[in-house]
């Protein structure tokens, strides 16, 4: 171990602060008891009162913990003298092994690009990535629980009291809005993938705006979309529901630990708190009506999520009917938009 710290410093003395050959050569020597030496060599004083730019501390730490684990065999160092700037306190020398022997190679700065030896080095110099994405590993609101998006319906059968024009949507104005506390936690991690669990209690909002004049009401055996007979500004049916989504999902991260996206499949069960309907005339006059218009209180469903760099999507699907069976129309609520 002493001979390999006293090349590792004469080697980075020389490259590091070469001067002409006329300039008087110096030497620092540092003693650790009795038995160990550290040598540095410079050509020049100035190279050793440069020493403060470097952490050396650091490199012998990180070789001596390498070295103590390798195997018996030649050791040599590999250094690049055109980069030899790469010493400076931000760099990690990282040691690998193979074929019995031990090869010292420079690792640069978070976000430049290096060459990797080995997964057991991917693993070591992942590792500030690892605490980085840890802190994310929090409640938080809206870990990608809020949501902004549309809502749309699918007929799962015809009725024949329930035409499907009378409930048409417009595509852009049955907006979804979700707010969430949630946490994804890390379940496993390699270098490149993390196993993740989406979790927590959402609050959301499907608004259904009808395309034609349409007025949503509670009959004496099931939910009416009558004609209005005027011409409206707009005419919607709201239902709010807190729901709990529970979504495995696989985040994908490139070299440096800069996560590149996800992918999550899950589900996810609700409770109806508030329906209405929301009428506005042409004149601006508004008018609302709570009431639970024959809507099933429970939903349950599937929900995705997918994430690109940072920009993330969801889309949500119910399994089970929006209206009690026999009185509305056999749809069910398709839901999809932007991760907040």
């Amino acid at each position: 171990m002493k001979s390999v710290f006293t090349t590792i410093l004469l080697l980075f003395g020389s490259m590091a602060w070469a001067t002409p050959e006329s300039f008087k050569a110096d030497s620092l020597v540092i003693l650790f008891g009795n038995k160990t030496r550290l040598v540095i060599h410079s050509n020049d004083k100035e190279g050793i009162r440069q020493l403060s730019n470097f952490d050396i501390n650091k490199i012998i730490r990180d070789m001596g913990m390498k070295l103590d684990s390798a195997r018996a065999g030649e050791t040599f160092i590999v250094i690049d003298e055109n980069k030899v700037q790469r010493y400076l306190q931000d760099t990690v020398l990282v040691v690998t092994q193979k074929n019995g022997e031990v090869q010292v190679t420079i690792k640069e700065s978070e976000g430049r690009n290096y060459d990797r030896s080995s997964d057991e080095d991917d693993s070591n110099w992942s590792n500030r990535n690892r605490t980085r994405r840890r802190k994310k590993d929090t409640w938080d609101i809206g870990v990608g629980g809020n949501g902004l998006g549309l809502n749309t319906l699918v007929q799962k059968s015809a009725t024949p009291n329930y035409p499907s024009e009378n409930y048409q949507l417009r595509p852009l104005g049955s907006r979804y809005i979700s707010l969430a506390l949630s946490q994804a936690p890390t379940i496993a991690r390699s270098q490149h993938v993390s196993f993740k669990l989406f979790y927590g209690l959402e609050v959301s909002w499907n608004n259904y705006m009808f395309e034609n004049d349409i007025i949503v009401q509670k009959g004496n055996t099931g939910v009416e979309f009558t004609e209005a007979g005027r011409n409206l500004q707009k005419s919607k049916l709201t239902v709010c529901s807190v729901n709990l989504p529970v979504v495995p999902r696989l985040s994908f991260y490139n070299n440096s630990g800069r996560k590149l996206g996800h992918l999550g499949f899950g589900a996810y069960g609700g409770y109806r708190v508030d329906s209405y309907t929301k009428i506005k005339e042409q004149d601006g006059n508004k008018e609302r009506q709570h009431s639970n218009f024959y809507l099933n209180d429970f939903r349950y469903g599937l929900i995705a999520h997918i994430g690109i760099a940072r920009t993330n999507f969801f889309a949500k699907y119910d399994l089970n009917p929006l209206f009690q069976s026999g009185k509305g129309p056999d749809v069910r609520a398709l839901s999809f938009g932007i991760s907040l």
